[in-house]
């Protein structure tokens, strides 16, 4: 299996600190095609053996913005317990509702675009319904819980130009942490 061509911009770059414009229908098939090795890369990265040989770092999600491409388009490739994927191509999303419980991740959040440890915590919202487009301009909802929902919010950040070390309290990394949930 190749790994695709793709490149991803690291934090420094100014464009990542940009708001991504709506997509435009029909999605071209070049745009089609950068989806899927989008996905590839990621469930590639997943994979322990490919990404030892490649000197990958695993990653769930990647949004055009880190490519350099400041359209409002995200891909999610979520490994499941069995070693299947559930693959999310999400266009123009808007979040429709969000629960009140809040959590973050305990070992802390990554991002293929932050080439370094960051020490903190991001609150999420631990459930989240969204309203996207698929290819052909449908529009769809899904509802995400947990990791997904992490995921899913982590996403929509790059999309509005936010990467996640934004978020974290610079004086106390650590704030509020009592009141949400681990995972």
């Amino acid at each position: 299996m190749k790994l695709p061509q793709i490149k991803i911009l690291d934090e420094k770059e100014r464009i990542l600190h940009t708001q991504s414009k709506d997509a435009t229908f029909p999605i071209s098939k070049e745009e089609q095609k950068l989806t899927y090795d989008m996905i590839k890369y990621l469930e590639m990265s997943q994979d322990e053996k490919i990404a030892e040989k490649y000197n990958l770092r695993p990653g769930m999600g990647l949004a055009f913005i880190q490519l350099g491409i400041p359209k409002r388009i995200f891909v999610i490739a979520n490994e499941e317990d069995d070693g299947s994927f559930d693959e999310h191509i999400i266009i123009n999303p808007k979040i429709l509702s969000r629960s009140e419980e809040l959590i973050y991740v305990g070992e802390g959040e990554g991002c293929l675009s932050v080439n370094r440890e960051v020490e903190g915590i991001v609150p999420r919202h631990a459930r989240i319904t969204v309203e996207y487009y698929d290819f052909l301009g449908n529009k769809k909802q899904v509802r995400v819980r947990e990791d997904l929902a992490i995921a899913f919010q982590h996403e929509m950040d790059h999309l509005d130009g936010i990467l996640f070390t934004d978020k974290i309290d610079k004086k106390n990394p650590y704030k509020d942490a009592r009141k949400m949930r681990e995972i």
